[in-house]
């Protein structure tokens, strides 16, 4: 059974302690746990974002790895590897990132672990620590399309999260909140990310 930090019990203490930044708003990070086998922790947040515009013509801006230094404030470059030249389960890329949007810089290898034309993109990246997600929803003249994170439940990243939660976490949403918003200015401009 998963409950948010707000029920009661062990898990919600220990989740309390570990990351207590859980933001505000209907696109709010969150921490969750559970209650069946001991404690369990994780970090998951989203932004979703209606696009005027079908989900295949978002398909093609979500699932192009090449393409989103056009749009994240952190992922400025990504590279199919081992030979690949487009999106499918277990596919590898790497992506070139810069912070926080100033530093450190650094490569970070991820692979495809959804991948579902029209529907929704997911890579998990290093030994899947965290996983990245879209989610595009056919709604009225357009799409939903839902970017979001969740952390392994790892201890390192229980301590990563105690320490930089407030930060990261609010980081996390302005970026996935900036990414969806270009991605929809170009979508809805008739554009592609060539």
């Amino acid at each position: 059974m998963s409950v948010a930090i707000g029920s009661t019990g062990a898990c919600q203490r220990e989740c309390a302690r570990a990351a207590p930044w859980t933001g505000s708003g209907a696109n709010a990070v969150t921490v969750q746990g559970t209650t069946t086998g001991g404690n369990f922790f994780f970090v998951r947040g989203s932004v979703t974002v209606h696009m005027a515009a079908p989900p295949e013509r978002v398909w093609d801006l979500v699932s192009d790895v090449t393409k989103i230094g056009r749009f994240s404030p952190e992922t400025f470059e990504a590279e199919w590897l081992d030979g690949a030249t487009g999106p499918a389960p277990g596919v590898r890329f790497r992506g070139h990132v810069r912070r926080n949007g100033w530093g450190p810089v650094y490569w970070t290898t991820c692979s495809v672990v959804t991948c579902e034309p029209g529907r929704e993109f997911a890579f998990a990246v290093g030994n899947g620590l965290n996983t990245w997600r879209y989610r595009l929803e056919p709604s009225g003249d357009g799409t939903d399309v839902t970017e979001s994170f969740e952390l392994a439940d790892k201890p390192a990243l229980r301590l990563y999260w105690a320490l930089l939660g407030p930060f990261r976490g609010r980081t996390n949403e302005n970026g996935m909140r900036t990414t969806l918003e270009r991605m929809k200015a170009l979508v809805e401009a008739g554009g592609t990310a060539t």
